[in-house]
């Protein structure tokens, strides 16, 4: 038996969570003097104040090494594999703790298997290749091909979003203070992505109309050289009411297709502020995603 776990910034909705039957581990905020289980918060209620939280933006904290510890031991115990994905090392250093926590884990029990991979994204960028991974458990794939399954969804995602401002990134350390400067200065709305883990600047334009339209001409062109479209999903950070709208008025109508409209993690959105985007699959691997092998991302033991 293998188990698919992952972490809550992946932003998988109940429905896929109970459908595919993947543990979702939970990051934390600390805000304003309280601490939030990501699982558990009501993302929209959060979200209604955060273009107030630029000048003091929420903490994100990973899970603790004994529930990491604990989680991989009932997997030892009961004789299963794990398949982990995980939110990307250039965004958070939970990872670090969960190899950590594993290796501990199989120092006590030799048997125990796991493959335990850096998705080198977030948000739905991280969950295509989770459910490609649990689809591949599904259908009585072995952990290495299942771990391949999810290799082959994190080349072939990608992550495009507009955020209203550089504020959030800038003062989580995502950018630097220049980058924001000239971003503030001159009054430019960028369109960014995510490459190697990090979020980086994919095209810069002088309005949020002009930038949702770039989006879109990313993602036709993607979808006619990449082998069609396979999944997307419509992602955003504060208000939904844009986000909907877009969603139904463009991207809806272009596809011919619904499609999924869900807030990004809130310790994805504290470090980003209030913005639009979307996360998307294309049937073959998307170029620019990485900068090298693809098979380094996956630890195995």
């Amino acid at each position: 038996m293998i188990k698919v776990m992952t972490d809550s910034v992946t932003s998988l909705p109940p429905d896929l969570i109970d459908s595919l039957d993947v543990e979702v581990v939970s990051l934390y905020l600390r805000y304003d003097g309280k601490e939030y289980e990501e699982t558990t918060m009501d993302v929209d209620d959060f979200y209604k104040d955060i273009a107030n939280m630029a000048g003091n933006p929420p903490k994100s904290s990973q899970p603790s090494p004994a529930h990491l510890e604990q989680l991989f031991e009932e997997c030892a115990i009961k004789g299963e594999e794990v398949l982990g994905v995980w939110i990307s090392t250039g965004l958070s250093g939970a990872y670090e703790g969960i190899l950590r926590a594993a290796r501990s884990v199989k120092e006590r029990h030799q048997d125990f298997k796991y493959a335990m991979i850096d998705s080198r994204s977030c948000g739905f960028d991280e969950a295509f290749p989770v459910i490609e991974g649990a689809r591949a458990v599904k259908a009585g794939k072995s952990l290495h091909d299942a771990a391949q399954a999810v290799i082959d969804g994190i080349m072939s995602s990608r992550f495009i979003f507009s955020p209203e401002s550089l504020t959030f990134l800038q003062k989580g350390g995502r950018i630097g203070n220049a980058a924001a400067l000239i971003g503030s200065v001159l009054r430019i709305c960028p369109v960014l992505t995510v490459t190697d883990g990090v979020p980086r600047p994919m095209a810069t334009v002088r309005t949020h109309k002009k930038a949702l339209k770039r989006m879109v001409e990313i993602l036709q062109k993607d979808i006619a050289e990449r082998g069609g479209l396979k999944d997307i999903a419509v992602h955003y950070i504060g208000d939904s009411t844009l986000a909907r709208a877009w969603a139904r008025d463009t991207i809806e109508p272009l596809l011919g297709r619904s499609v999924r409209v869900c807030p990004v993690s809130p310790v994805v959105g504290a470090h980003v502020g209030p913005a639009v985007g979307f996360c998307y699959q294309c049937n073959k691997p998307l170029e620019g995603k990485l900068s090298f092998d693809a098979s380094s991302l996956v630890c195995f033991d």
